[in-house]
């Protein structure tokens, strides 16, 4: 029979084999546990954005982060939420006009748009264009303004389950009231009101193209007669709107 006969004492190698199990059983530990909160975490950014649209399938969204960043940066914030029953069908043709002639062919993303962007990529030009009215809702709804590619994935992936959760009608009432309209204007009614002084249900062909037509770049532009509106007010006589609303029969 053998004996064991290392020491026992504090400096022995058991106490240090018994210190280094404990060290290890430690480490495995924290490692589960730190497995399991990421998993968490990547369930929770991944259902996160179908859980607030099922929200904002029937709740006007409160605010968005754009609206904060601009108020933060002194532009103020005035909206006034307004069922799309409440805004004018020429606005409705107008900024579909001007914004996404397909929107109600296509599930989120205008393939062709895409590749004609590449390819003016591609010959030296910007990447830009191709952003359709359901992409920049979920830009809107939950993104911010710059420009990365980091941002249009999560555009990109948000689009989506915008798309599936919601109709084509709830896409184009939530994005005329939340777009950007001008320096703390949000919403086709904020808009109307500041601009014109009438409510947005009572916006004419050509103060719908107007508005329309500062779109892609609400800060710098204001809505005035001029040869882009004149050509979203002529394009937009052609956009058919559904008995019960856009996209609809």
């Amino acid at each position: 029979m053998t004996q064991d006969i290392r020491p026992e004492g504090p400096s022995g190698d058991r106490l240090r084999e018994e210190a280094a199990e404990r060290r290890n059983e430690t480490a495995r530990r924290f490692a589960g546990q730190a497995g399991l909160a990421l998993t968490r975490a990547v369930l929770i950014l991944f259902f996160l954005p179908a859980f607030v649209i099922l929200l904002y399938a029937a709740v006007p969204p409160p605010a968005t982060p754009l609206m904060i960043i601009r108020a933060a940066e002194g532009h103020g914030l005035s909206k006034q939420w307004m069922p799309l029953t409440r805004i004018s069908p020429h606005l409705q043709r107008a900024v579909i006009a001007a914004e996404d002639a397909k929107f109600c062919r296509h599930r989120g993303f205008d393939w062709e748009a895409v590749d004609t962007a590449i390819e003016r990529r591609r010959q030296g030009g910007r990447l830009v264009g191709a952003s359709t009215i359901s992409m920049q809702t979920a830009k809107n709804l939950f993104l911010w303004p710059a420009r990365t590619y980091f941002r249009k994935g999560g555009e990109v992936y948000i689009t989506v389950w915008l798309e599936t959760i919601l109709s084509k009608r709830r896409i184009l009432e939530l994005y005329l009231n939340v777009v950007e309209l001008g320096p703390g204007i949000y919403g086709a009614e904020a808009a109307a009101r500041h601009y014109f002084n009438v409510s947005a249900a009572d916006l004419s062909p050509s103060q719908a193209a107007q508005l329309a037509s500062v779109l892609p770049s609400p800060l710098r532009w204001t809505p005035t007669p001029g040869a882009r509106s004149s050509t979203i007010e002529a394009r937009a006589r052609s956009v058919v709107l559904g008995k019960n609303g856009p996209c609809a029969g």
